[in-house]
This record gives C-alpha cells, sequence and structure tokens, in this order.
C-alpha cells in the first residue's frame, strides 16, 4: 500500500486547499450580495458542468492511466484557481466571474473521484478495502478541519487573494506527489470485457450494470435523497451560522464541528466499518437526519456547532462503509466508470436542490420566521424567531426528509438483502505496468 499512502498525502494537502478556497468564497459572495440566491448558482455553476460530464468521464478513466487522470483532475483544478486570481488582480471579481471559474474547476473535478477509486482498487489489497476507505474519510476530515479555520482568519486578517495562493500551492503539491509513483493496471474481467467498446457504448454499460443489480441501484437512490438534502444545506450553513457569529467565529465552529469527521475517520480507518455493511448504512443515514433536523432548535452557534460535530462523526463511517461494500461488489476494471455513474445518479437532484434553496429560504422560510411571520408564534414559541430561524426550520424540514427516506428504503427487499444477493468479486490480480511501484506477486 505504499504508492496508496504517497497518493493519499497528496490528495489530504489538495483537500485542504480545496476547502479553503470552497469557505471562503462562500463567505465572500454571501457577504458581497447578502443572497442564499447568488451563493447556490455559484455551488450551481460549480457542481452542474461536473455532474453532467461526469458518467463519460469514468469510462475514460477506465480507458486511461488512472495516476494521469488524477494528474488531469488536480492541474484542471488548479487551473480554475489561477482564473480566480487573475479576477482577483484586475479588481474584477464578481459572482458571476467567480462562476466561471468553479465551473472551470468543476469540469475537471470530475475525474477525481472515478479516477481515485478506480486507483484504490488496485492499490489496496481486498482485506484493506474499510480500512483504506477510512483513510480517505480521513483526508476528508482534515480538509473540513483545516480549510475553514484558515479560511476565516485569512478573510479577517489579509484578504481573499492570500486563500487563492495557498489553494494554488496545495494543487502543486498533489500533482508532484503524483508524478513520483506509477499505478498498476487492473486485469481484464469478463464484464469490462463485455463492456468494452466507443465511449458511448462503454458510458451506457456503467449505468445497465447498475440498473441490473437492483439492490445496489436503490443504495444509490437513497445516497441521492441524502445528497439532495446537503444540496440544500449547503448554502444554508453560512447564513445560519453568520446570523450567530462573525466569519472568524464561524470558520472556528466549522473547524471544531469537523474535529468530529477527524475522530469518525479515525474510528472508520482502524475498525473498517460494520460487517453488516447495508444496516450499518441505513442506521447511519437514519442517524445523520436526525443530525440534520437537530441543528435548526436552537439558535446558538455552540448548539450548531456541537450537533455538527455529532453529525460529521458519523459521515465517515458512512462513506468508508459504502466505499468498501462497492469495492467489493465491481470488478476492478469497471470501476472507473461504476464510481463514475455512482456519483452522477446520487448526486443528480443537487441542482435541483441549488435552484430551489434560494426562493424558498428567502421568500419563504426566512419570512414565515421572521418576527411577527406567520410561524413566528407558533413554531417560533419552539425554535425562536427572527434573522436566521427561517434558515434553521429549513433544516428541520430536510432532516425529517431522510429520515424517512431512509426508513422507507430499508422496507425494500433487493435493498435489505443486497449482500446475500450480490456476491463479492473474487479479485484476480493486476496487470503489471513496467514503472509500477506495487509488484506483480502483492495480492491486489
Amino acid at each position: 500500500m505504499r504508492t496508496f499512502f504517497v497518493v493519499w498525502a497528496g490528495q489530504l494537502v489538495s483537500l485542504v486547499g480545496t476547502n479553503l478556497t470552497a469557505f471562503a468564497l462562500s463567505i465572500y459572495v454571501f457577504q458581497q450580495t447578502g443572497s442564499v440566491t447568488q451563493l447556490a448558482a455559484v455551488l450551481l455553476a460549480s457542481h452542474l458542468p461536473q455532474l453532467i460530464i461526469t458518467p463519460f468521464a469514468g469510462a475514460l478513466v477506465d480507458r486511461w492511466d488512472r495516476r494521469k487522470a488524477m494528474i488531469l483532475a488536480d492541474a484542471g483544478a488548479g487551473i480554475g484557481t489561477l482564473v480566480l486570481i487573475g479576477f482577483y488582480l484586475t479588481d474584477s471579481l464578481t459572482v458571476w466571474n467567480i462562476a466561471i471559474a468553479v465551473a472551470i474547476s468543476g469540469l475537471f473535478q470530475a475525474f477525481q473521484w472515478p479516477a481515485y477509486s478506480a486507483a484504490m482498487a488496485v492499490l489496496v489489497p481486498q482485506k484493506q478495502f474499510g480500512r483504506a476507505s477510512g483513510l480517505v474519510q480521513l483526508a476528508d476530515a482534515l480538509g473540513e478541519l483545516g480549510g475553514p479555520i484558515i479560511a476565516g482568519f485569512v478573510l479577517a486578517f489579509s484578504g481573499i487573494g492570500l486563500v487563492f495562493a495557498i489553494d494554488v500551492a496545495t494543487f502543486l503539491v498533489a500533482v508532484t506527489t503524483l508524478l513520483i509513483v506509477r499505478f498498476p493496471k487492473p486485469a481484464m474481467t469478463e464484464a469490462g470485457a463485455e463492456g468494452e467498446g466507443s465511449l458511448w457504448h462503454e458510458t451506457k454499460y456503467g449505468f445497465q450494470y447498475l440498473f441490473a443489480r437492483h439492490g445496489l441501484f436503490a443504495l444509490l437512490l437513497v445516497f441521492g435523497v441524502v445528497n439532495f438534502a446537503f444540496g440544500f444545506m449547503g448554502p444554508l450553513f453560512v447564513p445560519l451560522g453568520l446570523s450567530l457569529t462573525n466569519e472568524a467565529g464561524l470558520g472556528t465552529a466549522f473547524s471544531i464541528s469537523a474535529t468530529g469527521m477527524l475522530i469518525g475517520s479515525v474510528v472508520a480507518s482502524a475498525w473498517g466499518g460494520p460487517k453488516e455493511r447495508v444496516l450499518g448504512l441505513v442506521v447511519g443515514g437514519a442517524l445523520l437526519g436526525a443530525a440534520f433536523a437537530a441543528i435548526g432548535f436552537f439558535p446558538s452557534i455552540y448548539w450548531m456547532t456541537a450537533v455538527i460535530f455529532m453529525g460529521m462523526l458519523i459521515v465517515p463511517t458512512i462513506n468508508a462503509t459504502s466505499q468498501a461494500l462497492w469495492l467489493a461488489k465491481v470488478e476492478a476494471d469497471l470501476q472507473g466508470r461504476i464510481s463514475a455513474v455512482r456519483r452522477f445518479i446520487a448526486q443528480a437532484a443537487i441542482p435541483i436542490a441549488y435552484v430551489l434553496v434560494g426562493p424558498l429560504s428567502d421568500r419563504v422560510f426566512e419570512p414565515l420566521m421572521a418576527n411577527g411571520g406567520a410561524l413566528s408564534d407558533s413554531v417560533g414559541s419552539v425554535i425562536g424567531s427572527g434573522p436566521g430561524r427561517g434558515y434553521a426550520l429549513f433544516f428541520i424540514v430536510i432532516g425529517i426528509m431522510v429520515m424517512v427516506a431512509v426508513a422507507a428504503a430499508w422496507m425494500y427487499p433487493p435493498l435489505r438483502h443486497l449482500e446475500r444477493d450480490i456476491p463479492d468479486v473474487v479479485q484476480q490480480g493486476t496487470s503489471q505496468d513496467p514503472g509500477s511501484t506495487v509488484p506483480e506477486d502483492s495480492g491486489v
């Protein structure tokens, strides 16, 4: 797993930079506009191009050297940050120019997760899938921990220009680590041979593969609901937080909350996740929905921080368990396109959430919970009324939606019996690249 650890370290540094810039841009856009709708528009600009190209990116990843695909993704995302620097230096850093830059980054990032996920299938022994997936979650947690607190203080004491400079440096580190390693090629499997053909055929095959496995497809739909909820919440965290504290305080709160993800990731990487993975995912999803709802109950940054901490404690085990499940059930030479189709289906509803969140929060939930609003005396007597409490009510509604969806999913037999009905893929070894650092008898 030596190559995996080198790659993991580089991606960890890159994640810190990515979270740093994302958090800083969210604060910058909301402070410049005071509009959740415009903040959501920037998030949509980042997400939509990435979502559209992802299925094709996955098919290309299965064709290409996965290391080179990751280099392309990191370098391309760095180009997006360089575009932001150009706008900043020419004093033209408007909301719509920011949208252009993040759209460029999003196009390249479409290759990132399919390539990274597919690389794990050939770099990590099968018995270590759970722990390796936990380490990936640990890197996410460290990025979530470091990015916001650094962004909050850099914005408060320097400015967004320094944020961009740090981000570029982190991309350079990630690319450098990828340049010094080599990845083995996955062995051809029967399913992989069946899926070969034109780019369109290979992309379509990824969907057909999942549609034929009803339990896996149902699991994706559950994650689709959870991600739909995250699509609503992403633009709401900053406005809700800023109604309770300032930029530095919000950055500190997010970083403290992210320690929950850090602790959960350490546990997931050491534990490897529950043996009954599907049951673990359903229970974890229900608990996550409860945490979403709890965010809105008290108008306190301390309460918000504590509840997000508890939610983030659960997320790494959910993600690591899911990733280990997919690595075990899908052939190595199909991992790129299946990872891409997974992401496409699970995140397809996020743009809808981004489109709806602004009008719903600014024109429905906030007016309902304003002082003197229609729900200020009833619901407001429980969660409070005034600025920001409409966002809080939105969180409660989202959390209830997730809990209902997860409970309904457990009632579907193909999902409940997924692990029994879909056997693990038997690892068949890998064909070796001449420059690979993984020996042929490594067992991966």
